[in-house]
């Protein structure tokens, strides 16, 4: 709230009797960011304003229901909606004004005032870690399902922050241990400690503010995963996925190809309880992964397990499969919704890519998780580049293909300081 909002409300309190539309979570989310206060907290905000006399929810951009319900005399706004994002919606508020005669006043933009300015400079000052730990349980509320990508170090994780189509952006970073392995030249097997991979973390908070969910193997053994669950709450890593696997970790995605072992249920709750425990902000969350199908086992052990896990604790439940096509996650998804509509689910189409976000989303899927592509498409590139230039004896058959040195200087943050 700045003062070109109460310049607006004054000049409209002129007029009569005002009415404001206070836009929902989720209709700010759909063309901004996820607004940092709840819709309740900004109405009651509003609503105590001496220009105010009713307070109305507005569900989407359009104001079109509200129009035609309250059908004002006058609709009034700033004039710095003609264009951008809000065009469309003057253009729908004209048209219905003209259905019965209402007017359209609009106030001269108040210069050099920026919400959005106001928001990145709130970011860049206060974005701490408990801030960013909380951001995860804030974008499932607002949004409903959420897309996360794997992230690997400070690049990766400014090209996360600032990709971009249209609406879409991805909206948390998943800190994979296959990755991190990989690019240590290591196997995926739980060798690289937690030390190193939390140093990574420091590399990525400073280019983006998206939330983290880390991919925390199976958690080791429960006084471990203890350790684990505090040191990355202090890290602001919004939540952690553990996988219910004994001995030896392996890849899931080998399923049953390689000798892997499930815990029993009981067993893997007892740890879940142990991080419950060990957590000291309701804000983080430790979520079960699933491993029943990657084992061959029916639905209804995945489901089993996924309850278990709950009544002890989990804050979300990840369902893991090799299969192609998807159809076990479809089923195990339309199974658990029909149980429990409130529980986080979490899905990786890593092996079944045919399925796309909406069919996912409209399944159940809370937080969907692209594992891996950021690094499976580096590699390819740098053995071309790398094979191109021995071939070539030289760079000058790919410099067309690649970055100019330029490029890369600006995805620096602070390169131009020392200019």
């Amino acid at each position: 709230m700045h003062k070109g909002h109460l310049n607006i409300l004054s000049e409209a309190s002129k007029l009569g009797r005002v009415v404001v539309g206070v836009l929902s979570d989720s209709a700010i989310s759909s063309y901004k960011r996820v607004p940092y206060m709840s819709y309740a907290d900004r109405s009651e905000i509003i609503s105590s304003l001496r220009f105010v006399d009713k307070v109305v929810i507005q569900d989407s951009l359009s104001y079109a229901s509200n129009l035609r319900e309250i059908r004002p005399e006058y609709v009034v706004h700033g004039d710095d909606w003609r264009e951008g994002p809000q065009k469309q919606t003057r253009e729908e508020v004209v048209a219905i004004l003209q259905e019965y005669g209402g007017k359209l006043v609009e106030i001269p933009y108040t210069e050099n005032v920026s919400s959005t300015r106001f928001i990145e400079q709130l970011e860049e000052e206060n974005f701490l870690p408990t801030i960013r730990l909380s951001r995860l349980r804030r974008l499932l509320e607002v949004k409903g399902t959420i897309r996360a990508i794997e992230a690997h170090s400070g690049l990766t994780a400014a090209i996360v922050e600032n990709s971009r189509v249209g609406n879409r952006t991805f909206d948390a970073i998943w800190l994979s241990s296959l990755t991190d392995a990989t690019l240590r030249g290591k196997p995926d097997i739980e060798v690289v400690g937690l030390t190193p991979r939390i140093h990574s973390i420091g590399d990525m908070v400073e280019v983006t503010r998206k939330p983290f969910i880390f991919d925390g193997d199976t958690g080791g053994m429960p006084e471990h995963f203890h350790y684990m669950v505090q040191n990355l709450e202090m890290a602001g890593v919004s939540a952690v996925i553990i996988e219910d696997k004994i001995g030896l970790k392996r890849n899931s995605l080998f399923g049953t190809e390689v000798k892997q072992n499930q815990a029993t249920k009981e067993e893997f709750a007892e740890k879940i309880r142990v991080g419950v425990l060990a957590k000291r902000s309701s804000d983080f969350m430790i979520i079960a992964r699933i491993e029943s199908l990657i084992f061959d086992k029916p639905t209804s052990d995945a489901l089993d397990r996924a309850f278990h896990y709950i009544d002890a604790g989990a804050d979300g439940i990840m369902i893991h499969s090799s299969k192609k096509n998807g159809e076990d996650i479809l089923d195990f998804m339309y199974q658990f919704r029909n149980q429990d509509k409130i529980t986080p689910l979490v899905v990786v189409p890593s092996a079944f890519p045919s399925l796309g976000f909406d069919a996912l989303a409209e399944a159940g899927a809370n937080i969907v998780i692209y594992a891996n592509q950021l690094l499976r498409a580096a590699y390819p590139a740098m053995v071309f580049a790398a094979e191109a230039i021995l071939e070539n004896n030289g760079s000058l058959s790919i410099e067309n293909e690649l970055m100019s040195i330029k490029e890369i200087l600006r995805l620096i943050p602070g390169e131009n300081l020392a200019n």
